[in-house]
């Protein structure tokens, strides 16, 4: 009843700085799949579906933070749950992936696994909405390289790279446009994109968590809602940006 997919990406910043960003993005022809599917911060992201055990997400996310690898970590919480045939799982950590799909879940269900990111989804169309969400996704991703001039883990990147969540919106509306979830008959659906990274900003980017709860256009609206937390982060940086440097209040004006 879901497609989703849980992204790694490594890059740098202006000043040299090397940094890791992690996302979820995912949709379903239910409601409020933002509050249950995906679990990301600055180590790792994962996306839980089919029949969904929070558990998986919220567990698998702590254990990749307190240091296990994700295939690990993921491979034990699903050994431990009897309702793991009827489970999707997978997700990205610093180094490596993980993707699994029970046998018991709805066709058509299955999974892709690449080396910086996952997708899965069950209830679908067919394949295509899989390869088409990894096809968009792939196109502009931000791809590490061992160029020896630049040293490892440096970016393959241009200036005009869009924001991640903005990325992983377009990769949901490509498999949207494949066929997606196949029960047309559900008319209220949902949405969410969720970013984490290790670099910190002095206002943190409100369009690094988005859900649209429930509406009938949900990769529509999102893309709307990304597009207007944008707008105002921009607007708030612009016009309180003598706060941020005076860290003070009174700077703040009417």
């Amino acid at each position: 009843m879901t497609f989703s997919i849980c992204v790694r990406e490594t890059y740098e910043t202006d000043d040299g700085d090397s940094h890791r960003r992690f996302g979820v993005a995912v949709t379903t022809r239910l409601p409020g799949v933002g509050t249950l599917c995906p679990f990301v911060s600055e180590h790792g992201a994962i996306a839980t579906q089919s029949f969904v055990n929070v558990d998986l997400g919220r567990r698998g996310l702590e254990y990749v933070e307190d240091g296990l690898a994700i295939d690990r970590a993921l491979e034990a919480l699903l050994d431990a749950d009897d309702g793991a045939p009827q489970r999707q799982l997978h997700g990205v950590d610093s180094e490596g992936t993980f993707a699994f799909s029970g046998e018991e879940c709805v066709d058509w269900f299955g999974h892709l696994e690449r080396e910086t990111f996952t997708v899965a989804g069950n209830m679908l169309t067919g394949e295509d909405v899989l390869e088409a969400t990894a096809a968009n996704y792939e196109a502009d991703a931000v791809h590490e390289t061992t160029d020896r001039a630049t040293g490892p883990g440096a970016v393959v990147a241009d200036a005009e790279t869009e924001p991640l969540a903005k990325r992983l919106i377009g990769a949901l509306a490509a498999g949207h446009r494949e066929g997606g979830d196949k029960r047309e008959e559900l008319a209220v659906q949902s949405a969410a994109a969720v970013v984490a990274s290790t670099e910190s900003h002095e206002w943190e980017p409100p369009y690094t968590d988005l859900r649209v709860d429930a509406t009938e256009t949900p990769i529509d609206d999102l893309r709307e809602t990304y597009d207007l937390a944008m707008t105002g982060y921009e607007e708030i940086l612009e016009r309180y940006s003598d706060v941020f440097e005076a860290d003070s209040l009174a700077e703040a004006g009417e």
